[in-house]
């Protein structure tokens, strides 16, 4: 219980981006099967093979969207029952057990209608959609304003609305144009989808800019809370999505000229935009763990502070000894439960009050990311000498990251073992660790599956793509990794670092990812952005401070 309550935080964030990226695909294949698909299976020649398979697709996510709200739910109750000493009775009448208890309701209603053909029960399943959108409303900051709900609330819900249609429909664009033979009918599906998505497109922007208005009160909110830094994380990548989709577009009004090549093309970035899409829900995710940028007036960063924390400054490459670092939390709990004190708790859950970090302490986390810093900037300068063609032996540089795994499992958390007294098992108790620990194992699988395809033991393109993979889930963990959860100065001011490595750790996994995927010819671009990044980020880990 103490490691649920513990990583309670980290869990909810998780549990609710994959909430709704399964209430986005299976509203937004109920979507594109009524409004697109269906409209053609007169004219359309695999048409019932193809919506067989979308029904049991949209009936699949609606079972794992059932899963995965019992589990949240499930997880909200036996946390509120044991912290806050209420019993099952009580909690049952909660607002997030009535909007989970619905939303699990309708997503079975919907995967027992899509039992049957979709053509007869489409004005159910779209009913039932549209309950699901309003549950998960019920769900998200709107429902919890004291005034004003009704617009924010429209809001919200035009914005998982035009998410589903427009990114949970993209995998059903994808199926349907693989499957599609006739060449006159994927021109038709894709331009009726690329209206769709542009409506979508517009929609998002209207609610977003609807609700900023409710929830950032000025410009200096966007950078003085964490909520404005994780909404301007949203902008960005909700920029990437859109130089995707207008490409796509452009592709689709190209289709007759060359149909073989343009349609590989459109897959090929479609397959980049559905995972920024979905990176972009993990971040919507990550805003409800923090309360609106309006409702935080007081103790946000100004300009000036976050300017000199920026400064740069020479990097510090030597650590300070263990012994001289702050008494671990575990260690500090236990000798207050042995004397009977009592710890003095903190206003976040699972959390107990923390004393601010000593020189020692920041002089370590700097330490620890300088390196961090030199290896990821090494790694990208050689994949960049190895890109020119004229240093072959660069093509080894993933081996590196072997060695970065190394350094983070040993120092990124002193207080647990091998350093600390804390035990190896017990470590993972801890939150941020297990986060830090979930990195080590992304950054060894992809120096592994990396370093034998550069080296030509592998050819496989399956074993190529765990590159952009971890690259692009590294990033989106990243965005989770809640520093400025409880909105303190310097635990946003290390956020403002964290999100932009995350924004490049995810924009050079889906480049890598388009320069395998498309053709020589058309990966040029693709096949530089991704080094850049690593340079940038290396520079970024560089100059990383905490004081």
């Amino acid at each position: 219980m103490a490691w649920l309550i513990e990583s309670f935080g980290f869990l909810s964030v998780l549990m609710r981006a994959v909430t709704l990226a399964f209430q986005s695909l299976t509203v937004g294949g109920i979507l594109f099967t009524v409004c697109i698909l269906k409209p053609l299976s007169a004219n359309y020649t695999p048409a019932q093979e193809v919506l067989q398979s979308f029904q049991q697709r949209i009936r699949w996510f609606a079972l794992a969207l059932v899963g995965s709200q019992l589990l949240s739910v499930t997880l909200n109750c036996i946390v509120l029952m044991d912290t806050a000493d209420l019993s099952l009775s009580e909690v049952l009448g909660a607002d997030f057990f009535v909007a989970g208890a619905t939303i699990i309701i309708a997503a079975l209603a919907i995967a027992l209608f899509s039992r049957s053909p979709i053509g007869r029960n489409s004005p159910w399943l779209l009913a039932l959609s549209f309950i699901l959108i309003g549950a998960s409303v019920m769900l998200s900051h709107a429902a919890s304003r004291v005034q004003d709900r009704w617009i924010p609330g429209l809001a919200m819900a035009l914005h998982q609305l035009a998410t589903a249609s427009w990114i949970g429909g993209m995998p059903f664009l994808l199926i349907a144009l693989v499957r599609t033979g006739d060449v006159g009918s994927m021109e038709t599906i894709a331009k009726r989808f690329s209206i769709l998505a542009r409506i979508s497109v517009v929609s998002l922007g209207t609610a977003g800019l609807v609700l900023s208005m409710f929830y950032i009160d000025s410009p200096a909110a966007i950078y003085g809370t964490a909520y404005g830094v994780m909404v301007a994380s949203k902008v960005l990548l909700f920029a990437e999505l859109l130089l995707l989709g207008t490409l796509n577009f452009y592709l689709v009004r190209g289709v007759r000229a060359d149909p073989a090549r343009l349609l590989a093309r459109l897959r090929r970035f479609a397959e980049a935009e559905i995972g920024l899409g979905f990176t972009v829900i993990l971040a919507a995710a990550s805003l409800t763990s923090v309360p609106p940028a309006s409702d935080l007036t007081m103790d946000r960063l100004s300009g000036p502070e976050i300017v000199e924390r920026m400064r740069p400054r020479w990097p510090r490459l030597r650590s300070p000894k263990v012994e001289e670092l702050s008494e671990p939390t575990l260690q500090k709990l236990r000798r207050a439960a042995a004397q009977g004190t009592p710890v003095p708790e903190s206003y976040v859950l699972g959390a107990v009050a923390t004393t601010p970090n000593t020189p020692a302490d920041i002089a370590w986390s700097e330490y620890n990311h300088h390196w961090s810093g030199l290896v990821v900037l090494s790694m990208g300068l050689l994949a960049l000498i190895w890109r020119t063609g004229y240093a072959p032996w660069a093509r080894h540089w993933p081996l590196l990251f072997l060695a970065l795994a190394a350094f983070l499992f040993l120092r990124a958390d002193p207080e647990n073992w091998p350093l600390g007294p804390n035990g190896f098992f017990e470590s993972f108790a801890n939150s941020e660790v297990l986060q830090h620990r979930a990195f080590v194992v992304l950054i060894s699988a992809f120096a592994f599956f990396e370093w034998r395809v550069r080296s030509g033991k592998v050819r496989r393109e399956r074993a190529a793509l765990v590159f952009p993979m971890v690259c692009s889930l590294g990033g989106a963990l990243l965005l989770t990794h809640s520093h400025a959860l409880e909105n303190v100065k310097a635990a946003l001011l290390a956020e403002l670092t964290h999100v932009p490595l995350a924004l490049l750790g995810v924009t050079a996994g889906w480049a890598r990812w388009l320069e395998i995927r498309l053709s020589p010819e058309d990966s040029r671009v693709a096949s530089w952005i991704w080094p850049v990044c690593f340079v940038v980020i290396g520079f970024l880990l560089l100059f990383y401070r905490e004081s």
